[in-house]
């Protein structure tokens, strides 16, 4: 992920947990809020909680590949940071898409392309 999309001050976390909205699913949980940038940028949780230090890496890496692909789908000008939950571990690629994409649409960031409708 590109530098300027990355979250990684400690302070922009907890500002996000003060003054964000969370949405949960099983295999992660999302928080959200606005952050008056032209574009978004990303944070990535993987506590001990998941395994060792290969399987949060590798559960990291399927977070950064979905919110790299889902990117130019997102509205613009939020701070997004994404916690990996126990359940993800062991999950497909497709799952874990399934599951960000549920959340990212209930938080109000999915645009859909042009000529797409929405469900």
């Amino acid at each position: 992920m590109q530098r300027p999309l990355r979250l990684r001050r400690q302070e922009d976390f907890a500002h996000l947990r003060k003054t964000g909205r969370t949405y949960r699913h099983p295999f992660l949980t999302l928080s959200v809020a606005p952050n008056l940038l032209s574009h978004n940028r990303y944070g990535f949780v993987t506590s001990k909680r998941l395994g060792n230090a290969v399987v949060r890496n590798t559960v990291r890496r399927v977070l950064r590949e979905v919110i790299r692909q889902s990117d130019p789908l997102l509205a613009n000008g939020f701070d997004v940071v994404v916690v990996a939950r126990p359940h993800i571990v062991g999950q497909p690629y497709q799952a874990v898409e399934r599951a960000t994409v549920t959340c990212l649409k209930q938080a109000g960031l999915w645009e859909p392309p042009v000529g797409e409708q929405q469900p």
